[in-house]
C-alpha cells in the first residue's frame, strides 16, 4: 500500500507527528525530541506521500519498501509515524522507554514489527541499509530502501565507509535522507566535528545529490519523486534536508539543550500550544 496525501493533509500529518513526540517524550520523562521534531516533515512525505509501499497488517510482507532510522535515538518520530500508518495504537505511544514496552529508547526490531533495524550506535544503519538494498536488487525485485541519517552522525567514519561501498556498487534502490538540523548533544555539529558541505561530500563519493527545505513538504515531495524516479543514471540517491532543530516548539527550536531532554508538565503544555493544541 503507498499512501498519497495533500500538502496540506501532509502538513498536518506532521503536526500530529510532532504532537505525539511532545506527549510520548514527556510521558517517559525522558528521550530525543529536538532531531525527532527535525524530522517530522520528511517522515510525514516519505510515509504518506506516495514513495514508501507497505503493509501495517503485514509487516513482513515481502514486497514491502525498507525504512532504516539510522539515527536511532529519534525513536519517537518513527513510532509516531508507525502509529499514524497502523502499526499500533496511538495510546500505546506512551508506554515509551517503559519496562517491556515495545517502544525502547532505540529502535527494536525484535519487539516491534515493523521496524527494519535495532538501532543506536550511530553510524551503522546507512551500512545496513546498503546490504538491504543490494540483496534486494540480487533477489530481482523493485523495492527501495529509504535511509534517515543525522548530520551528527555523519561525523562517524562507518557512515563514508557505506557511502564509498554504495556508489561503487551503484545502488540505485537505495535512497539516503540526511535530516541536517546542525545540532547534536554537545553542541552546533560544526562546532564539535565540521561536516560541511555534505552535498559536495557525497557528490565526490559518486552519489546523485539533491538539497531542499526539509520543513517545505512540497519541496520534499519533489525532491523525493526526482530521487525515486530518476532513471538512466545508476547509483545510490542522497536528500540533503536542511531542518530545525526542535522544528515547531519554539523553545526547543536551534538549541542542543532538546536533543536529549524531556519536557516537564508546563513544558509540555507550552510545546502543545505552539503546535495548536489547546489545553
Amino acid at each position: 500500500m503507498k499512501i498519497n496525501m495533500t500538502i496540506e493533509e501532509l502538513q498536518e500529518k506532521a503536526r500530529r507527528m510532532r504532537c505525539h513526540v511532545v506527549r510520548m517524550t514527556h510521558a517517559a520523562g525522558s528521550g530525543h525530541p529536538g532531531g525527532s521534531l527535525s524530522a517530522a516533515d520528511i517522515m510525514a512525505v516519505l510515509w504518506f506521500g506516495g514513495f514508501m509501499r507497505y503493509r501495517a497488517d503485514e509487516p513482513s510482507w515481502k514486497d514491502r519498501d525498507r525504512f532504516v532510522l539510522s539515527k536511532g535515538h529519534a525513536a519517537p518520530i518513527l513510532y509516531a509515524a508507525m502509529a499514524e500508518a497502523g502499526y499500533l495504537k496511538e495510546e500505546e505511544l506512551l508506554t515509551l522507554r517503559q519496562l517491556d514496552s515495545r517502544l525502547q529508547g532505540h529502535p527494536d526490531m525484535l519487539k516491534l514489527p515493523g521496524v527494519e533495524l535495532s538501532a543506536g550506535s550511530l553510524g551503522q544503519g546507512l551500512s545496513v541499509a546498503v546490504g538491504m538494498a543490494l540483496g534486494l536488487a540480487m533477489g530481482g525485485g523493485d523495492q527501495k530502501v529509504f535511509c534517515l541519517v543525522g548530520d551528527g552522525e555523519c561525523q562517524e567514519g562507518q557512515i563514508w565507509e557505506a557511502t564509498m561501498y554504495a556508489a561503487h556498487q551503484k545502488t540505485d534502490n537505495l535512497i539516503a535522507i540526511i535530516d541536517n538540523n546542525r545540532y547534536q548533544i554537545d553542541g552546533a555539529v560544526n562546532d564539535i566535528c565540521r561536516v560541511e558541505d555534505l552535498a559536495s561530500k557525497f557528490e565526490h563519493f559518486g552519489w546523485l545529490v539533491w538539497e531542499v527545505d526539509g520543513h517545505n513538504v512540497e519541496a520534499l515531495l519533489q525532491t523525493l519523486k526526482a530521487a525515486v524516479s530518476l532513471s538512466g543514471q545508476p547509483g545510490p540517491r542522497a536528500i540533503i534536508a536542511h531542518t530545525v532543530k526542535g522544528k515547531g516548539v519554539s523553545f526547543m527550536e536551534n538549541t542542543a539543550a532538546w536533543h536529549g531532554k524531556a519536557p516537564n508538565a508546563e513544558e509540555c503544555e507550552r510545546a502543545l500550544a505552539d503546535l495548536g493544541v489547546s489545553t
